[in-house]
């Protein structure tokens, strides 16, 4: 009769364990349903204020994450790239102006060099005209020299032909003038001829 009792006292007390078990249940059933209803009501979980603490954390860790990333990774190649291009626009600009300054010498160099030139042709150009002119003079005087002495040989030519003129033409007229009183029927005097015949050339003359 105990044992009946002892097992009827076991049974009636796991019936009312499992009512409570299964009441429990309903309670956690009922708060999940709760807490999914409150959600539903919330919207956008980002802005429940009851998980801002994890979002904050989260954020900040992908922040930290990105600035990383940035910091190793990105910016350095960034950095290296602006270097390389400010390098290569340094070299080129320096190679401008190496150029630059190789045409201004170059450009003095050809303008002396031109400088140069028409001073040398001015100077050959003098001297030229120089030598000429002392050619031209030198020229100028044989050619007076010779044209004087031609002069004088021509007078002196002259002279002696002239002379010898006088002379033919007072033995012709000696000859004439005593033929001419011959033929008057004088006694024709060679002498008085002779100075008749000279006083009278020289006379004309």
């Amino acid at each position: 009769m105990e044992h009946d009792e002892t097992e009827a006292a076991a049974g009636h007390g796991a019936e009312v364990a499992a009512d409570a078990a299964h009441g429990a249940a309903d309670a956690a059933h009922g708060a999940a349903d709760a807490a999914h209803g409150a959600e539903g009501a919330v919207g956008m979980p980002q802005l429940d204020f009851g998980t801002f603490p994890n979002q904050i954390f989260w954020l900040v860790l992908a922040l930290i994450a990105i600035y990383l990333i940035l910091s190793r990774v990105a910016l350095p190649r960034v950095a290296a790239v602006l270097a390389e291009r400010q390098g290569t626009i340094t070299n080129d600009l320096a190679a401008a102006e190496d150029y630059k300054r190789k045409a201004a010498d170059a450009e003095a160099a050809y303008d002396k060099a031109l400088a140069d030139a028409r001073s040398e042709a001015q100077g050959i150009a003098a001297e030229t005209r120089a030598e000429i002119q002392a050619e031209l003079d030198e020229a100028i005087a044989r050619a007076d020299a010779e044209i004087a002495a031609k002069a004088q040989e021509s007078e002196a030519r002259i002279a002696e032909i002239q002379a010898g003129a006088m002379a033919s033409v007072e033995e012709v007229a000696r000859d004439t003038a005593a033929e001419i009183v011959s033929a008057l029927g004088g006694n024709a005097d060679a002498d008085a001829v002779g100075r008749a015949v000279s006083s009278r050339i020289g006379g004309d003359a």
